[in-house]
């Protein structure tokens, strides 16, 4: 008998429109059957924000009538397209989610703000294996053609050999040619942040508002990270966990005078 396909759902935090996404699609279709589930317009930076106080709305699409695969634009976040594709769309548990590609890089802290790492993350807690793919070019008008051999490979592997519970991956490709790039290293997040500088400005009513900016800093020389990596050339994939828990301090605090 042949071997079914594997069943792959397919979302990002840019919109469904994003070429981003499109081309993660055309990837995705060559492996499995995929069903999309994004957001009807851009959520970047909306982190693992869910919707609770507004409907959800989760609409059919067609955006190319060549397409068979199943496609449906939600009102809601990230979180909210896994959410929803696997509670009420999807038939069976995918075997796969994947989130991206993202207009833009998701290495070091920005994990902890991105959608679409949220989306990979909501099923990574579902039990579901997930990659978030990202890629460093944030224009809208980025060449993603260069991600393909590195998607399929990272893709293929992580459908033949699972990812330890809990774990979730998270990979960035850099803005580089196919043959530019040196190869793929697994990797930990840098120790980097960004330092926030709020513009502070007034609109035409007289009312101030503000306009966040900021620097990177990267304040990690290690050669292990995936900011070395990414700078070096190599696409970086970083195994993520959910599981917040810092299991090194629990001894340190229970030996706090916490009965006092």
């Amino acid at each position: 008998m042949p071997q079914k396909k594997p069943l792959i759902l397919v979302t990002n935090d840019d919109g469904i429109t994003a070429p981003g996404i499109r081309h993660l699609i055309s990837i995705m279709k060559k492996i499995g059957e995929v069903v999309v589930v994004a957001p009807d317009r851009p959520q970047s930076g909306m982190g693992h924000a869910i919707t609770i106080n507004d409907n959800l709305y989760c609409d059919p699409v067609k955006l190319d009538q060549s397409e068979s695969q199943l496609e449906f634009s939600c009102s809601g976040t990230p979180a909210d397209c896994v959410k929803i594709g696997t509670q009420e769309i999807l038939k069976r548990k995918p075997d796969l989610c994947v989130s991206g590609i993202n207009h833009g890089s998701n290495s070091s802290i920005n994990v902890i703000y991105s959608g679409t790492m949220s989306a990979a993350v909501e099923a990574g807690t579902q039990g579901i294996p997930a990659i978030g793919f990202s890629l460093l070019d944030y224009s809208l008008t980025a060449n993603f053609e260069h991600t393909t051999k590195f998607i399929e490979t990272i893709t293929k592997n992580v459908i033949k050999n699972g990812l330890p519970k809990g774990v979730v991956l998270n990979v960035n490709i850099p803005r580089l040619s196919a043959k530019e790039i040196k190869g793929i290293k697994v990797c930990r997040q840098a120790k980097a942040n960004w330092q926030e500088k709020f513009d502070k400005r007034m609109n035409p009513q007289g009312r101030d508002y503000y306009w966040l900016s900021g620097e990177f800093i990267n304040e990690d020389s290690g050669e292990d990270t995936d900011e070395w990596a990414l700078e070096n050339g190599y696409v970086s994939v970083v195994p993520v966990q959910f599981d917040l828990t810092a299991h090194h301090v629990i001894q340190d605090l229970n030996d706090w005078k916490l009965d006092d």
